[in-house]
């Protein structure tokens, strides 16, 4: 007998109790809320970008993979879906940093749009794809610093060629010696390695043990960098206030909730997650089939793919002259995946030029 049911002692019957007016009115009004927030959400994520047009590739390259329609559909399908994916990461990302505040938030944001990478570089460890590794990291870094920043500038001063871009040196000189330290650190075991006499003598050991020392150095700076950058100097990482916008204009606001943009965070990570598997496994394939090199693929289209969060962000940022987000986009994922990606297949890869 559920809860809502009560006996009559003098008949013997179960009855069932009248709900009052006002409650039966808000019940389906409670249903319909739900199905309201749920739709406006889902026209909100998936609708509103410019991207629309490529989401189709997901399903497409699961039906692909599942029917075995052949290896280089399945990476040229995979490689469009995670395009629209890692753009729409950006964008909850950026819902959740309007409650987070904006530091975290663009902390938050540099972590997740370099999800793409992390996530390829995590299987093609796995299988042992040391140059899809390498290739994809350091196209990831190139990218950044080359592709997405100078866009953003150029862009920026296409659209504000009548204003003054500003931007605050000293946020781009934390970035920049960051990621002087990362290379540094990188360039030491090589140079260590190059500087012996007499290649029979090579002490690999000893290689090994300036590459894990440089690993623990880059690693104590990253830390200390997102100490300055969350705790201490927090106030240097703030962006520079506009004095030529008007008053009279409308505070932005989220689009979503916090926790409904965490849930599609987590929804399209795991979507990411299938397809850069895909991607990983048939990059030879499609290179074989395409006629095109894999040290190609990795280096200029899977950066290009994977950095469509930042690029598409950094360039949106610089368009309304708000060049200090635009730099800290582009030079803080270069800096987090130099410290802290990199380094941390540092002691299993070694590069070689």
């Amino acid at each position: 007998m559920s809860s809502l049911e009560n006996y009559d002692l003098e008949n013997g019957e179960t009855v069932k109790p009248v709900l009052p007016e006002k409650t039966r009115d808000v019940l389906p009004c409670v249903r319909f809320l739900m199905l309201r927030d749920f739709v406006v959400n889902v026209q909100k994520v998936m609708f509103e970008t410019k991207l629309l047009v490529l989401f189709p590739a997901i399903p497409m390259a699961f039906i692909a993979h599942w029917y075995s329609l052949g290896r280089p559909w399945i990476f040229g399908l995979s490689l469009l879906g995670l395009t629209p994916l890692a753009e729409r990461l950006s964008f909850l990302t950026e819902q959740i940093a309007y409650f987070t505040g904006p530091t975290v938030g663009g902390l938050v944001n540099a972590t997740c749009g370099n999800a793409t990478e992390l996530i390829i570089a995590i299987f093609a460890l796995h299988k042992r794809k040391m140059h899809v590794l390498k290739y994809s990291l350091l196209g990831s870094i190139l990218s950044n610093l080359l592709l997405v920043l100078g866009s953003s500038l150029l862009c920026g001063g296409i659209a504000n060629i009548n204003k003054h871009q500003k931007f605050d040196h000293k946020q781009a000189n934390a970035n920049t010696l960051l990621l002087l330290l990362g290379l540094l650190c990188h360039i030491a075991p090589l140079l260590f390695n190059l500087n012996m006499m007499d290649p029979l003598e090579i002490d690999g050991a000893s290689v090994l043990q300036l590459s894990r020392a440089s690993s623990i150095v880059m690693l104590f700076a990253y830390i200390a960098y997102l100490f300055f950058q969350l705790k201490t100097h927090t106030q240097v990482f703030e962006p520079l206030e506009d004095q030529d916008v008007d008053d009279n204009n409308i505070k932005e606001t989220a689009s979503i909730g916090c926790w409904s943009a965490f849930i599609w965070l987590c929804l399209m990570t795991l979507i990411i997650a299938v397809l850069s598997e895909y991607v990983v496994g048939t990059i030879e394939d499609a290179s074989e089939t395409w006629g095109i090199s894999v040290s190609f693929i990795s280096i200029i289209l899977l950066p290009i793919v994977g950095n469509a969060a930042e690029h598409a962000g950094s360039v949106i940022f610089a368009f309304k002259n708000k060049l200090d987000i635009s730099l800290g986009v582009a030079m803080g994922s270069a800096s987090q995946i130099l410290m802290f990606v990199v380094r941390k297949y540092g002691n299993i890869i070694n590069f070689e030029i």
